[in-house]
C-alpha cells in the first residue's frame, strides 16, 4: 500500500483538522466529512477522551489517503503510543529538540510549535518537517510576517485564532496553511455545524 506523504497531503489542501475533544465512537463520522471535502491531515490531540483509540480507528480507515496523528504530544512515551496506534505525524505545542529527534528517528512526520525565530531554527535543525506558529492570535499576521523574513522558505502553519475571515491576512504574511482548532470543531459540536465550518475554511483553497 502506497501511503500519502505530508507534502502531497498539504498540497491537496493545506489545512490540518484538529479534533480536540472528539471521542472514538464519533470520530469516523466527523473524519468522513473532512475526507469528502478534501482534508488530508487529521490531528487528535492527546488530551481528548481515549485519543489513541481514535487515532487507531482513523489510521485503520484512512492511512492510505490521509496523514493521521496526534497533537499536544509532549513525551517520548506518547510518541511510542502514537506509533502503536498507527499514527504518522507528531504535532506539539512547543519545540522540544529531543522529542523532534526521537520522532524523526522513529520515521514520523514532526510539526512542533514555535513562537520565536530562536525556537523555529532550533526545531528545524532538529529535523522538524514544518512549523506550527502558536499561539497565532497573539502575534497576528504582523508577527508572522516579521518572523518569515528570517524563516523564509519554510512551511509555517498558524494555529490559534484562525478564522475564514483572516486566512488571507495570514497567507499574505507567509503562512503555508493552517491548523484549525476551535473554529473548526469543539467537543460536543453537531455534525451539521462542523460540516459548515469545515467547508468555510476549505473554500479559501478550493
Amino acid at each position: 500500500m502506497s501511503l500519502i506523504s505530508l507534502t502531497q497531503a498539504m498540497k491537496q489542501l493545506p489545512l490540518v483538522a484538529i479534533l480536540r475533544g472528539i471521542t472514538p465512537n464519533e470520530v469516523l463520522d466527523y473524519a468522513k466529512v473532512l475526507i469528502d471535502i478534501g482534508y488530508r491531515v487529521i490531528e487528535v490531540p492527546l488530551n481528548s477522551p481515549d485519543a489513541f483509540k481514535s487515532i487507531e480507528l482513523l489510521s485503520e480507515k484512512y492511512a492510505d489517503i490521509a496523514i493521521i496523528g496526534a497533537g499536544t504530544v509532549v513525551t517520548k512515551n506518547e510518541v511510542e503510543k502514537v506509533i502503536e496506534a498507527g499514527g504518522r505525524i507528531i504535532i506539539s505545542p512547543h519545540s522540544d529538540v529531543e522529542l523532534i529527534r526521537f520522532s524523526k528517528l522513529k520515521g514520523l512526520y514532526c510539526v512542533p510549535g514555535f513562537y520565536t525565530p530562536t525556537e523555529g531554527f532550533a526545531a528545524l535543525h532538529a529535523g522538524a518537517d514544518a512549523l506550527k506558529f502558536f499561539p497565532a492570535d497573539t502575534a497576528g499576521p504582523k508577527g508572522l510576517k516579521a518572523i518569515t523574513t528570517v524563516l523564509s522558505g519554510i512551511n509555517i502553519y498558524p494555529v490559534g485564532g484562525v478564522s475564514p475571515q483572516n486566512q488571507d491576512e495570514f497567507v499574505n504574511a507567509g503562512a503555508s496553511g493552517f491548523g484549525l482548532g476551535s473554529g473548526l470543531y469543539k467537543a460536543g459540536m453537531g455534525l451539521e455545524e462542523f460540516t459548515v465550518n469545515a467547508k468555510k475554511y476549505a473554500e479559501y483553497y478550493l
